[in-house]
């Protein structure tokens, strides 16, 4: 069994007990690729009447995406574009980014979180939304971006007969993306 902090409230904690917990951390944090991983593979089976279940649909975005030579962290961005899916059924963008943040860029990051909106140009038509709800975004930064993200990889990658790269051509790329963080208010924490 690990020590333990003996703190009950955290304004009575001490050094030792954020050595103690900074240690843990450190491994913890570690270990994130393997949850990550693991929470992606939730998705397979999950279909929710999608003619391909929703892992296979990330591994064809992050198929795409590497095959047109997009770079490891914008491939592991396709990757994990909907992974929010099993937690956020009306925010899964925002999941995916939140996850995502500390370890990519701000271009990379605002794609993903707002990837739902600009595929809803595909479809929200059909379900009495407005399908231009992504015009919102017009003079953003990244809206070209995040445009051509749905448009080359997400929107093309619900195929059954669709090629994809199976997940052990990914892993080591998500592992270098989450090796260590760009910015986190933790960071510090994590330097050897």
């Amino acid at each position: 069994m690990n020590d333990r902090a003996s703190f009950t409230r955290m304004d009575q904690s001490t050094a030792a007990d954020w050595q103690l917990i900074v240690g843990e951390f450190k491994d913890f944090s570690q270990r994130l690729p393997d949850r990550i991983l693991a929470h992606l593979r939730l998705l397979d089976g999950d279909y929710g009447g999608f003619p391909i279940d929703r892992y296979r649909h990330c591994l064809q975005t992050a198929t795409l995406a590497r095959r047109d030579g997009r770079d490891e962290e914008y491939v592991v961005c396709a990757l994990l574009h909907d992974i929010g899916d099993t937690l956020g059924c009306y925010n899964h963008p925002d999941i995916a980014a939140a996850i995502l943040k500390p370890f990519v860029s701000e271009a990379n990051h605002w794609m993903v979180q707002h990837h739902g909106i600009f595929q809803g140009y595909n479809f929200f038509h059909h379900i009495g939304l407005n399908r231009d709800m992504r015009d919102m975004f017009r003079g953003q930064e990244h809206y070209a971006r995040t445009e051509e993200f749905v448009a080359l990889y997400d929107n093309p990658a619900f195929d059954p007969k669709g090629q994809m790269l199976p997940i052990e051509e990914f892993e080591p790329m998500l592992r270098r993306v989450f090796a260590q963080p760009r910015q986190s208010v933790y960071k510090a924490a994590l330097q050897e």
